[in-house]
């Protein structure tokens, strides 16, 4: 998947060309010209493309570019969700003026927004919207009862494979889709939560920047607690820290998370009591709507059992203090601004980097968008997605498959039956464009333009309703997992399906009046990632019809499992920061999507050539305009917390360093004159080709 957390910058430019000599480094000289889809005044040409091709690429632009006070960092991602918001923005003032009837959609949206900026009613109503909570909290008295609010609580709100999220601060996490060797079947995924910090490793590595940042976190719980006038906070924010660092010892890191195979483990509701004691687990289910429910998957049984013995033998009050903290901290950015501005000092400044919060309205627009999104995405693709551009995204779908299985054919190391099956996934592939074809309904969510602590309730009750009712029903091979306005795209390995929502299908992904060198560079990239996160080392686990099964013949297993260690060592030689390396292991998925799917736009690229020659633009051969499109759509510039962030929670590694993948391409060489010697050159026998 396209980083989900990545806020990248690709500036296209439009100059006309007469063709120019080529200069010592490969790269021709520049003149201005037309549809180029290159910016060229964001070239730092000092930097030979051998040496880094991405600062080459990036460099001037990095140069000039500062990151926005309100963000953690700035780029292509970023421009081009600014642009959605933009749209965004349209949207909801048309339904501020509209005054639309109670019950409709534009309604919805009008009242979610002025419940979340009446500052004033927000100030007003204090706490009071969360005092039955607190007072339900308050009134536990034994560990059943304490069974059934965590169960109540359970909500449907993380995606480990998807998405690769695997974050809550409830108890567990909840994912519901396919069975992982059933596809015809919806069930229940159990996953690991409880956290507030981003992941396990904030509260057990030895770290001093680790260390400091667990000191500010206590002091925000404490903060947090102390503010909603909870007598002792100090101490109750250690009980919760506490218990916090016994879960995150029972947690399970990232990079073995990502093992498929260790998360398939089948549970029936009656193995919860006799594999993990602790929980009243009939009052768990039960509360969490999950009574009558008897398959399940637990994704981290180890630490299900661990977290069940916490919740046996930790004291009830250390879980009071630790539900009142997260349930006041769930809903900070609607309660006083006291409550909002300590969760931004904690989590925006603290954790990454940001110098102010974002402006209110903005966040609003987020809000709606979270919880209206499909409301929101109708609009949008009528407002704001052209069907000309639905089409031509269609046609390089289209080319770039072909692409990818024209490879796929050709691989003289892969045996006739394993390719005959990587053949029919390509082939099967369901390719949603722009927006889903069928929308979501809200008709049972009650927004209140007076209640925007409700709203957030409610709303999350509705997800999670709305999640639950796909069990036991018919699998929704077309279901989309992204709304229209969201700037990303995502490969669905169960449903053997890609999403490509409207909104990253703009410039500078896609410019329907540049060059086809740069969009296939930047948006051909983006869909050929895509496709090849079907055959990374999760996607390459299922088959055609979105089952878990080994299709691989041995040799060929081994033959594919090498190329990835390759692919992990070339990223565990990237260093970020001084003493801090990319973990080419938890990177791995992205990385072997960037090369396959660069490869496969690059072939598709020419193949849309016709057999022609690629025009000279600007100076620059359709080669080098490819790569360079290429290396801008991943230019970014990123504060040092948001690094260290994403070192240890992203299965993405940082933009600057997946630009480089252009190294394992044998045409990047000729079109940039790349020789040995230079930094990034790698022999034809090191470079990575996994398909």
């Amino acid at each position: 998947m396209t980083t989900r957390a990545a806020l990248f910058a690709l500036l296209l430019a439009t100059a006309a060309c007469t063709p120019g000599a080529p200069t010592d480094n490969g790269v021709t000289a520049t003149t201005p010209g037309a549809g180029i889809g290159v910016d060229l005044a964001g070239l730092n040409k000092s930097v030979t493309p051998g040496d880094d091709f991405e600062e080459h690429a990036n460099g001037g632009w990095r140069a000039r570019a500062e990151i926005p006070a309100d963000r953690s960092s700035i780029g292509a991602f970023l421009e081009v969700y600014n642009k959605a918001e933009a749209n965004n923005v349209a949207i909801v003032q048309a339904a501020l003026k509209a005054n639309a009837a109670p019950g409709s959609d534009q309604r919805r949206i009008a009242d979610w927004y002025n419940a979340f900026t009446d500052t004033a009613a927000i100030e007003k109503r204090g706490l009071s919207p969360l005092g039955a909570e607190m007072d339900a909290i308050a009134a536990l008295t034994d560990k059943k009862a304490l069974s059934t609010m965590l169960g109540a609580n359970i909500r449907a709100d993380v995606d480990p494979l998807n998405a690769t999220d695997f974050s809550t601060d409830n108890l567990f996490g909840l994912f519901i889709s396919q069975a992982l060797d059933r596809p015809d079947t919806n069930v229940p995924y159990v996953l690991q939560g409880g956290l507030g910090l981003p992941d396990r490793d904030y509260y057990l590595s030895d770290k001093p920047e680790m260390a400091a940042i667990r000191g500010q976190y206590r002091a925000y719980i404490g903060k947090l607690l102390s503010l909603a006038n909870i007598t002792e906070p100090d101490a109750r924010a250690q009980r919760v820290f506490d218990l916090e660092t016994r879960i995150a010892r029972a947690h399970i890191d990232i990079v073995t998370s990502q093992d498929i195979h260790k998360a398939n483990n089948p549970w029936k509701k009656a193995d919860f009591a006799k594999k993990a004691p602790g929980i009243d687990w009939d009052a768990f289910w039960n509360a969490a709507g999950l009574g009558s429910q008897q398959d399940f998957i637990v994704w981290h049984p180890q630490t299900v059992i661990a977290m069940a013995k916490l919740v046996g033998s930790e004291p009830l009050q250390a879980w009071q203090d630790w539900l009142t903290f997260h349930r006041i901290d769930g809903v900070s950015a609607v309660l006083p601004a006291a409550f909002d501005q300590a969760h931004f000092e904690f989590f925006g400044h603290t954790l990454s980097g940001q110098q102010k919060a974002r402006p209110r309205d903005k966040r609003a627009i987020g809000s709606v968008n979270a919880w209206l999104g499909d409301a929101v995405g109708q609009l949008y693709v009528k407002d704001f997605f052209p069907a000309s551009s639905k089409a031509d995204i269609q046609n390089m779908v289209k080319g770039i498959l072909a692409a990818f299985d024209k490879r796929v054919a050709a691989l003289p190391w892969m045996a006739e039956t394993t390719k005959a099956e990587a053949r029919r996934k390509i082939a099967g592939m369901k390719v949603g464009i722009g927006y889903p074809e069928t929308w979501r309904s809200y008709a049972n969510l009650d927004v209140k333009a007076d209640d925007p602590v409700g709203n957030l309730r409610r709303a999350e009750i509705a997800e999670y309703r709305h999640q639950l009712a796909k069990i036991g029903q018919p699998v929704d091979r077309g279901e989309w997992w992204m709304t229209p306005q969201t700037v990303n795209a995502v490969n669905l390995p169960l449903q053997n399906a890609l999403n490509f929502p409207a909104a990253i299908l703009q410039a500078p992904f896609y410019d329907p009046g540049a060059d086809i060198a740069a969009n296939y560079g930047a948006i051909g990239a983006v869909i050929g990632h895509e496709i090849s996160h079907g055959f990374d080392d999760l996607g390459a686990n299922f088959d055609a019809t979105g089952r878990l099964r080994n299709w691989w013949t041995p040799a060929d297993l081994a033959r594919f499992k090498a190329s990835g260690q390759a692919l992990v060592k070339q990223f565990n030689a990237y260093e970020v920061l001084p003493g801090l390396f990319i973990n080419g292991q938890q990177t791995l998925s992205e990385n072997i999507a960037d090369v396959a799917g660069l490869t496969a736009a690059y072939e598709a690229y020419h193949a849309a050539l016709g057999g022609k020659e690629a025009p000279v633009i600007g100076g620059l051969t359709g080669d080098q305009r490819f790569f360079l499109a290429y290396a801008q759509a991943w230019r970014e510039k990123s504060r040092e917390q948001t690094l260290r962030a994403r070192i240890a929670t992203d299965a993405h590694a940082p933009a600057r360093w997946r630009a480089q993948t252009v190294r394992n391409l044998d045409a990047w060489y000729p079109a940039f004159n790349v020789q040995s010697g230079q930094k990034l050159f790698l022999t034809p026998e090191q470079r990575v080709k996994v398909w």
